[in-house]
């Protein structure tokens, strides 16, 4: 937020607090990009989010999926399709994931300072702020040196 220099500028703040959630997976060269919004997390969201990656990148293509140590990413019971291999982040390291840039920027830009109705209108405007991202801004928010083409 913009301010004068010792000014102690309002915000909109809203008080009770309900969740939304976005598995989101982008490929950090090309920006192309599958999310699912959902009310929570947990391993069968997760199922999903891997089962429509996978059905979206096709079979002639393997995702090597840059995961965080989140109990959804590490659950037993997760269904890993056959064209997808898990590379975990070490702990604790959120400077070496990219999703979390895209985190912040849809919270930075869309979803920030605002109140909402009601939990359907919440869930919505997640929709609408992910769908605004472009793949181009996503290839930029998600540009990591240390991911390149393997040829």
């Amino acid at each position: 937020m913009w301010a004068t220099r010792g000014s102690r500028p309002t915000a909109v703040k809203q008080t009770e607090y309900e969740w939304v959630y976005l598995f989101a997976s982008v490929n950090a060269l090309t920006g192309e990009s599958v999310a699912l919004v959902s009310p929570t997390v947990n391993t069968a969201y997760m199922n999903a989010h891997l089962d429509h990656l996978s059905r979206q990148v096709g079979r002639d293509r393997h995702v090597i999926l840059v995961l965080d140590c989140a109990g959804w990413h590490m659950a037993k019971a997760l269904k890993v399709p056959a064209n997808m291999t898990f590379f975990h982040l070490p702990p604790y390291s959120p400077e070496l994931n990219a999703a979390e840039r895209v985190w912040a920027y849809l919270r930075q830009h869309y979803l920030s300072n605002r109140i909402f109705r009601d939990y359907d209108e919440l869930f919505h405007q997640t929709t609408v702020a992910w769908n605004r991202l472009s793949q181009n801004r996503l290839r930029s928010l998600c540009a990591t040196s240390w991911v390149e083409r393997m040829n």
